[in-house]
């Protein structure tokens, strides 16, 4: 009888969307949106490429980090014939907490002297457990409750705060981690592949652009989609504006004057400025130059 009456029940429900759906269109009103799935839920649904290929067995590629010998006391007359290796894959979660008692002297002068925490420590978080908020949030898509919830089921006595403070405050080392992804990738690889997309990040309108090719991959969040902040990208943030012969052939196939460039490359020549600053500096000591849009579009030597 129970599941007579769900049936019904959901026939009539069906019913009921179906009449619903007649009303709008008779009244000419929009119909019902098309609710589509989680992203999430299709992000963790796409196979792998490691499920796409060869199947093997899950101890073929793992790094052994410990070994460990199992004796066996046979009975007397026995022979021994060797012995066979048997991988187990396992993880250890847990809390490490570290208290440091810092040495505090009074210098002769008056001044307090603090013993300086070791190499890593910024914060009262560990590196550990902040790479693994950035990797759960971006990589793995979960929410920042989700976070709290899963490092308080591990022990860690954290807020939803503190975590959102990780994830967007003191992250220049793994921003340098990224950029040394990307020098290692460009100066590895054979090919690489560029492509952009509108992204809004901090209400304000931006685009995403990413380099990389099969064995890695870097995104950008930037404001411009120029080709100047291209190179920027390229370059991983260590670009330098150059002044050299094919700078100068650019300028005068460009149309800038003679005398402009050579007020530019007036002893500098060839010569560089790692950072925007510096080059504006040149710049502006230079004097007055006539068409500065046109210099915008070059500055960056081949990476």
């Amino acid at each position: 009888m129970i599941l007579q009456l769900r049936a019904e029940v959901a026939g009539l429900r069906a019913e009921n969307a179906a009449l619903k759906d007649e009303i709008r269109r008779l009244k000419g009103l929009p119909p019902r949106p098309t609710l589509k799935p989680s992203g999430m839920e299709q992000s963790s649904k796409r196979s792998s490429p490691a499920a796409t290929g060869p199947k093997r067995r899950g101890s073929s590629r793992a790094i052994v980090t410990e070994e460990r010998r199992l004796c066996y006391e046979p009975p007397a007359g026995s022979r021994f014939v060797g012995r066979t290796s048997f991988v187990v894959q396992d993880l250890t979660i847990g809390v490490r907490v570290v208290r440091y008692h810092r040495d505090r002297w009074r210098l002769p002068d008056g001044r307090i002297v603090v013993a300086p925490l070791p190499d890593g420590v910024d914060g009262h978080f560990g590196l550990e457990l902040r790479r693994l908020v950035l990797s759960l949030y971006h990589q793995g898509q979960s929410t920042v409750e989700r976070i709290v919830a899963l490092l308080r089921d591990f022990g860690v006595s954290i807020s939803k705060r503190q975590v959102v403070r990780i994830l967007t405050s003191k992250i220049d080392t793994f921003v340098a981690e990224a950029k040394q992804v990307l020098t290692a990738g460009l100066a590895s690889a054979g090919w690489v592949s560029v492509d952009d997309t509108g992204a809004r990040h901090g209400a304000v309108n931006g685009v995403c652009t990413q380099i990389g090719n099969d064995r890695f991959a870097v995104f950008t969040t930037t404001k411009s989609k120029s080709r100047l902040n291209f190179l920027q990208l390229l370059h991983g943030g260590s670009a330098r504006w150059v002044l050299n012969a094919a700078s100068r052939a650019y300028m005068l196939e460009r149309g800038l004057p003679v005398i402009t460039t050579d007020l530019l490359h007036a002893g500098r020549e060839p010569s560089g400025f790692e950072d925007a600053a510096s080059w504006d500096a040149h710049r502006n000591y230079s004097g007055p130059c006539q068409g500065q849009e046109s210099l915008n579009l070059w500055g960056y030597g081949s990476h």
